[in-house]
């Protein structure tokens, strides 16, 4: 992190000093002029805008958004030569803050908890970083998931399904999940509150995966797996009704999406028979992964989490059955939902590992290291009893993978039972 502020500091200097309209006061010998200088101080303000534009695009791609936006913000010429991600940041997936996720603060401090003063902080997955974005809307929407940067909103009060970008405040507007409810014959009201009601939204706000997904004209399509009734919803904005693009799914493990997909893992279906083909009698689970824009297959072995060995999609589907041992720096959190995280985040693991708790008699944080294929504690202590605060980054970025207690401000192994809301219970069943 301090090598990236150095450069980008070193760098902001220098294009400063060529963007700004005042000259420092420069001392040169008597009877010499320079012709070189008023060149180098204009050059970076003249440059072309369309250069300016193509270098902007191109820090999307191999940088971050807060790079693109800092990089903006260096002079007005270089801001009004690129465009600006307010207003296209769902809508151009290529502003959608990839590797940010919100951090689950604990302690019960949900998104729109008033000690939290509308802020909710963002953890960049690569770098580290963690940001502040002042979030009104939380007020009177709870988060259902997390895809690709961009946050699956629901409003309290009709059920609104919408995609939020957190650093823009842009939304796209879908339609209600009351609507999804009714396909199924289920008639009543969002704030109705009965027994049988709260069992029905505990089944269906119970989100496996999402996939968004932008057209070439710019309409926006958003995927849901509904792992609590095992169906795949579909809506685009302006839709008035979610459609059921497929009910009765079946599926071992929660899918995962990747770039407006959704793959998932089934040991029976005939439709995945490449999947089969691992589920030798050494498997005892497996899950699928995305990691530096790949899936991968990861499958644990017997006895129980002795030896895990992980695929690549891409090779499995061209029949080669090669286990990768090498993820290059990445960390592998996995749980009911998997996390790639660089290993610069976190500087007591080492890459080109996995980490989740194993299965045994001893509840603790696991790291496997595939070079070696051998297992070392990934954080100190024990989780069998009640984890007393404060917690490690390893403890917040691991609740990540819970989304039913990363929404609620929870951390995992900090909660005895079934966590609830505390606030609006009867428009949050299941969320």
């Amino acid at each position: 992190m301090s090598g990236w502020s150095s450069r980008m500091y070193r760098k902001r200097s220098l294009t400063t000093m060529g963007c700004s309209s005042k000259r420092r006061g420069r001392t040169t010998p008597a009877g010499v002029t320079s012709s070189a200088e008023p060149d180098a101080s204009s050059s970076w303000a003249s440059m072309q805008g369309d250069l300016v534009r193509l270098i902007g695009w191109r820090l999307l791609e191999t940088s971050d958004l807060l790079d693109y936006v800092r990089f903006r913000a260096v002079c007005p010429h270089w801001r009004s030569s690129t465009l600006c991600p307010r207003g296209r940041g769902v809508a151009d997936p290529r502003f959608h803050p990839r590797r940010w996720m919100m951090l689950p603060e604990g302690h019960g401090l949900h998104p729109g908890h008033s000690k939290l003063g509308k802020y909710i902080r963002f953890v960049n997955l690569s770098t580290g970083a963690i940001i502040r974005s002042k979030l009104p809307i939380f007020s009177d929407h709870c988060v259902l998931d997390s895809v690709d940067g961009p946050l699956l909103l629901q409003r309290d009060q009709d059920t609104a399904i919408r995609l939020l970008h957190p650093f823009t405040g842009d939304i796209a507007e879908l339609p209600p999940l009351i609507t999804l409810l009714r396909l199924f014959k289920f008639q009543f009201s969002p704030t109705e509150d009965s027994p049988e009601t709260r069992r029905v939204w505990i089944k269906f706000r119970k989100v496996g995966s999402t996939s968004v997904s932008v057209s070439a004209d710019g309409v926006i399509t958003v995927m849901i797996v509904i792992s609590g009734i095992k169906c795949l919803a579909i809506a685009t904005v302006g839709d008035q009704q979610w459609s059921v693009a497929r009910r009765k799914l079946s599926f071992s493990q929660n899918p995962v999406s990747l770039q407006g997909r959704i793959y998932i893992l089934d040991h029976v279906s005939t439709t995945t028979r490449i999947f089969q083909i691992l589920a030798s009698e050494h498997r005892i689970s497996s899950y699928l992964a995305e990691c530096d824009s790949e899936i991968l297959l990861i499958c644990l072995g017997h006895p129980i989490f002795s030896r895990i060995t992980v695929y690549r999609l891409a090779d499995l589907t061209l029949g080669r059955f090669v286990p990768v041992k090498s993820i290059g720096d990445n960390v592998l959190f996995v749980s009911e939902r998997i996390l790639s995280v660089s290993s610069k985040v976190l500087p007591n693991v080492e890459g080109n590992s996995l980490v989740m708790v194993p299965c045994g008699k001893k509840v603790y944080f696991g790291q496997y290291q595939l070079s070696t294929s051998t297992w070392f504690p990934a954080a100190d202590g024990s989780m069998s009893n009640f984890l007393p605060g404060p917690c490690s980054l390893i403890h917040h970025i691991f609740t990540c993978c819970h989304r039913d207690l990363w929404n609620k401000g929870a951390i995992s192994f900090q909660v005895k039972g079934n966590l609830s809301w505390n606030v609006k219970r009867k428009w949050r069943y299941g969320a």
